[in-house]
């Protein structure tokens, strides 16, 4: 190429010069881990004493460990988008699932992660889910073929891609199905349980030793009830949870042969809380909070524990920044870039006026315990299945919550999976008045227009504010931050203030 063709890009890599040394050389990959439906306190490394997550313990003890981490959805797709653009999903059009007869998908105007990294001369693949249209406004150049539900064979499809001698950097994501509910049914101690990806006593699947776990020993969430169905149903989560870890050890041992593990930033995350009626699908703690860990080959401090507030509207600038594309402290992609030296294939198009993430990197805060201006997340819910019109928008401080739901009138809708749910069915069959964790039956299924709670006081969630004349001025204030909250992302849904 002659240099004249090059100067763009040369000039482009001297203006990012601080965040990225080299955008085109391989000391900067990025594998990006995303489990299914998997609770923030469903690991060793976060408190859990019973659940065998050795290797996320590893690689938090060699990075960031944050505690207030939170999904902005808690639906597969609609958070999926959310995590590959950096836009809550009421401004990219990934209102809820894409299969099947749900069909949801983004507007055709997005920028998704892998078609930047590619641009940016990124080798870009993905293994396990993918659960995002359309393909082309989520592109890689790589789709390896495993199994989402053996993490260690998905591990494996992605040994060539680590190994391969290039000078171009890679971008992995490494999306399992675990733990997410499955098709088929087991029991245990009597009690009726969906088997969470699991197989049957005495077989394995290749590469995974099964660690099996007894339902008096776990740990019920407290929006859970503590029933020996229950209890039956989080140990074939656990197992599943453990699954994914022996993934995680043989996907870094992989790095680590191939001498890329001081090279690649590793992010772990879920795409949103537990699958349990009162997690998924839910903007309570739940469903929103999630695990988080991140490690920077370059941080100098590790094992550092944060509690800088993170959403998934940040997991897109944060590798840009990492890649060189984002500079710290900007949310704004440059108007132009030049052209790449991949061809022109890969050439990235003009724009007309900047395109700005609603996240930010939270790169530059890995080494600090509590960073300032981290301290708010937000959140946006619209569908999860099609049939599934529940609209949440959600202020998230530290100390305040405020959820709107603005279909308050309608019974809230389930997750054909969530129903099925022996947990709730067992529950539900008692009548309204049963008990369900944090509630009642009734109270989970007709909720009121606001929900306002001091989780200082209330972390669970059971007192609800939002009616008592001593909290009206509190009540304002956060109305008057959600509003500001949808106008900064041109959420639709902000005109429901006035019409209804």
């Amino acid at each position: 190429m002659r240099i004249r063709q090059l100067l763009p890009a040369l000039l482009l890599l001297a203006a990012f010069a601080a965040t990225a040394p080299s955008a085109f050389a391989a000391e900067r990959n990025v594998v990006l881990v995303i489990t299914d439906d998997q609770g923030r306190d469903s690991a060793g490394c976060y408190g859990n004493p019973v659940i065998q997550t050795p290797n996320l313990d590893a690689l938090a003890e060699d990075g960031t460990r944050f505690t207030e981490a939170f999904c902005t959805t808690a639906s597969c797709s609609a958070s999926r988008s959310v995590i590959l653009t950096g836009l809550h999903n009421h401004r990219n059009g990934h209102y809820g699932h894409k299969h099947s007869f749900h069909n949801f998908e983004s507007f055709e105007w997005i920028q998704s992660l892998p078609n930047l990294l590619n641009e940016f001369g990124y080798r870009t693949a993905r293994v396990g889910k993918y659960h995002v249209a359309p393909e082309e406004h989520y592109r890689f150049d790589k789709a390896l073929r495993a199994s989402s539900r053996n993490p260690v064979q998905m591990a494996d499809a992605a040994k060539d891609l680590i190994a391969e001698d290039s000078d171009e950097p890679f971008f992995l994501m490494y999306a399992t199905s675990d733990p997410h509910r499955s098709g088929g049914w087991t029991e245990r101690n009597g009690e009726k349980a969906n088997r969470f990806g699991n197989r049957p006593e005495g077989k394995a699947r290749n590469g995974i030793d099964p660690v099996h776990y007894d339902p008096e020993d776990v740990q019920i969430p407290p929006f859970l009830p503590d029933t020996p169905t229950a209890r039956a149903e989080i140990a074939e989560y656990y197992q599943s949870v453990s699954r994914i870890d022996q993934g995680l050890g043989r996907l870094v041992q992989h790095l680590k042969d191939a001498g890329e593990y001081n090279n690649t930033l590793i992010i772990y995350i879920s795409d949103h809380g537990i699958a349990f009626p009162g997690g998924k699908t839910t903007l309570y703690e739940g469903g929103m909070r999630s695990p988080c860990v991140v490690r920077n080959p370059y941080s100098e401090k590790r094992g550092i524990v944060t509690d800088a507030m993170v959403s998934w509207v940040d997991i897109t600038p944060t590798i840009l920044n990492f890649a060189g594309l984002l500079e710290d402290g900007s949310n704004t992609l440059p108007e132009k870039f030049g052209q790449m030296p991949r061809g022109k294939r890969q050439q990235i198009r003009r724009r007309t006026k900047p395109y700005t993430f609603h996240g930010n990197s939270f790169l530059p805060v890995l080494g600090k315990p509590s960073p300032e201006g981290w301290d708010r997340v937000n959140a946006s819910h619209t569908f999860h299945e099609i049939t599934m019109y529940y609209p949440m928008r959600v202020v998230r401080e530290r100390r305040w919550k405020l959820i709107w739901n603005i279909a308050h009138d309608l019974p809230y809708p389930f997750a054909s999976d969530l129903w099925a749910a022996p947990t709730w069915q067992v529950q539900h069959e008692k009548g309204m008045d049963a008990t369900y964790g944090r509630t009642t039956v009734e109270g989970y299924i007709h909720r009121p227009e606001f929900e306002l709670y001091d989780l200082k006081s209330d972390p669970n969630e059971t007192n609800n504010l939002a009616d008592d004349p001593d909290y009206q001025e509190k009540l304002e204030q956060m109305k008057a931050k959600l509003k500001q909250f949808q106008q900064q992302t041109d959420d639709p849904w902000i005109m429901k203030w006035d019409y209804e």
